[in-house]
């Protein structure tokens, strides 16, 4: 079983900063996505392909035709599935290590504290502001670290909240813009690789984490793959 291991994890392992205690921490760990969507899917194949031990994907939604553009980890064939069902398929078919825990609900102010307190690391993967500020309120309240990452069209943006007293959602955009005045990939758009380098940003740092390397905290990463231009802003 060790040499098991060693075989699918060893370009992991012969990283020196990884190594054998980084891949034992990576395998014991529990994180939790939110989203199976675009920027979920990335973070799930890659967490998966990683070994992290415990994979909670929390999705209501089902997979649509035009989900597969970005959303690697379905295809044609699970279009009406639920998400979460299609994410546990890929994930087992990619690694049976992983134990996977699917959560077919929409995640609310009933139920955010009750899951998200279940895990490690929070991976927020959805797509609008009511999540993103319930599950970051959620994250401060429970002490959780959040990794937090948003695309539309050709911009994107990624950063770690709450991660070791490092400051929030909140300490950076206060209040949530209304509803109608936020723009949506259903109505914008969005170019299917942009959530596929978000997204892979996002699972990085989350490895990171569970590694316990160092990650740049109290800054927004912004991704303009139009113009191809990164900038870090500091908070």
């Amino acid at each position: 079983m060790q040499e098991d291991i060693f075989k699918r994890y060893s370009r992991q392992i012969f990283i020196d900063e990884i190594g054998l205690d980084g891949q034992r921490k990576i395998m014991s760990s529990k994180v939790l996505v939110i989203g199976a969507g675009g920027l979920g899917s990335p973070v799930i194949q890659y967490l998966a392909a990683a070994g992290v031990g415990t994979l909670g994907i929390a999705d209501f939604d089902h997979v649509e035709l035009h989900n597969l553009n970005r959303q690697i980890i379905h295809d044609e064939n699970r279009v009406g599935d639920l998400k979460v069902k299609s994410a546990e398929t890929f994930v087992k078919n990619l690694n049976h290590q992983v134990k996977v825990i699917s959560i077919e609900q929409k995640i609310d102010a009933s139920n955010a504290s009750k899951i998200l307190s279940q895990y490690d690391i929070v991976v927020d993967g959805s797509d609008n502001f009511r999540t993103r500020y319930l599950v970051n309120d959620s994250c401060v309240e429970l002490k959780k670290t959040l990794v937090y990452g948003s695309i539309l069209g050709f911009s994107g943006q990624v950063a770690v909240f709450n991660h070791k007293g490092s400051k929030n959602l909140r300490d950076l955009f206060p209040e949530p813009p209304f509803d109608e005045d936020a723009p949506d990939c259903d109505s914008l758009g969005v170019l299917g690789a942009l959530p596929g380098m978000v997204g892979s940003m996002m699972a990085l740092q989350t490895l990171k984490i569970i590694a316990d390397l160092p990650v740049n905290l109290n800054q927004l990463t912004l991704i303009d793959t139009l113009n191809w231009r990164f900038q870090t802003l500091e908070f």
